[in-house]
């Protein structure tokens, strides 16, 4: 019987990816004889690289012609368009075949962030992202996100850190835009007041940040950050007892593990519909409601544009050390 072929768009980032697996594994599974690729951009490609569902991966580096020639040759039956943007635009126009787009609802969106006024659904991005393939009588499984670590990348965590087993908690300092970050000073208050290992996980860039952290707390923090790639802190985030993060990739990730989290909300708000995808009872949400400036962005920001940065300096760490100590007497290793 003839495949039929699927092509998903989305080109960034790593959380938005992570929210688009129940998509890629709707179609394999409930399509017939379904044959699933995916584009994104190079820089992406390690946290689809080990999917099951995915039959191949198609890399967007700079060559735009290259690209379509490729794609083209594929002969895709249809495109599923989960970023919708001029780029996905531009494909979809070279391409020429029938194509399903998710609806970003981005008036929606600027009318929250300038006007405050809140006109979005009530809808969990995933289940918009689903609603992309019901043509395809493609429904929810209810088996959430999925994350799969190649087997070269699965972490022992004694091999980095001798002194701790698996009885720890992930801290995530890093996020793209600073607005979306967990500041040092509350990242050392919340390190002092919860009686646990703590590793600090983040990117390159939050290295020094990190050190900062360890170097004003008087408990055992360790710093990750920059020494694993995407994967190798996925490895340690899927071991871990608890994860303390912003509003990033690694969060999403977390979620696919059906880890404990305690989400911290700065500019941007649970509201867009990319809180944590799991079972209530997995996670808390600790922002400061009632910011007249909050969501001064969708995305994010490389500073403050209010100079005050209210909407993490404000967050009250008392709530996150009481939801901390709750999720870690409830949890059994």
């Amino acid at each position: 019987m003839q495949k039929t072929k699927f092509l998903i768009i989305r080109f960034s980032s790593i959380g938005d990816i992570v929210l688009t697996t129940p998509v890629i594994r709707g179609i394999k599974q409930q399509v017939e004889n379904a044959e699933v690729h995916y584009l994104t951009k190079k820089s992406f490609s390690s946290v689809l690289q080990a999917n099951p569902y995915i039959d191949k991966v198609h890399l967007f580096d700079k060559n735009y012609d290259e690209l379509i020639e490729t794609l083209k040759n594929e002969y895709f039956d249809y495109i599923i368009d989960l970023h919708h943007n001029l780029r996905t635009y531009r494909i979809k126009k070279s391409l020429g075949i029938l194509a399903f787009s998710f609806d970003k609802l981005n008036y929606k969106k600027w009318l929250l962030v300038n006007l405050k006024i809140n006109k979005l659904p009530n809808i969990h991005i995933v289940d918009r992202y689903l609603d992309t393939v019901k043509l395809f009588d493609v429904v929810n499984d209810n088996n959430g996100l999925d994350y799969f670590i190649p087997s070269e990348d699965e972490v022992n965590i004694s091999n980095y850190l001798p002194e701790i087993t698996n009885d720890y908690i992930v801290l995530v300092v890093g996020a793209k835009h600073f607005t979306k970050q967990i500041p040092i000073n509350l990242a050392v208050e919340i390190c002092n007041k919860i009686d646990k290992n703590i590793v600090i996980l983040g990117g390159k860039e939050d290295s020094e940040k990190a050190e900062k952290i360890q170097q004003l707390t008087n408990k055992r923090v360790f710093n990750l950050c920059g020494k694993l790639n995407i994967n190798q802190s996925a490895s340690v985030v899927k071991q871990s007892r608890l994860v303390i993060t912003s509003d990033t990739g690694l969060m999403h990730i977390a979620v696919a593990f059906k880890k404990q989290i305690i989400s911290i909300w700065g500019n941007t708000v649970p509201e867009f519909g990319m809180y944590p995808y799991e079972s209530k009872e997995l996670y808390e949400i600790v922002e400061v409601k009632n910011l007249k400036c909050r969501p001064c962005s969708k995305i994010g920001f490389s500073k403050c544009p209010k100079k005050h940065f209210k909407c993490m300096n404000n967050i009250d760490v008392e709530v996150i050390i009481s939801y901390a100590k709750q999720k870690i007497s409830s949890h059994v290793l």
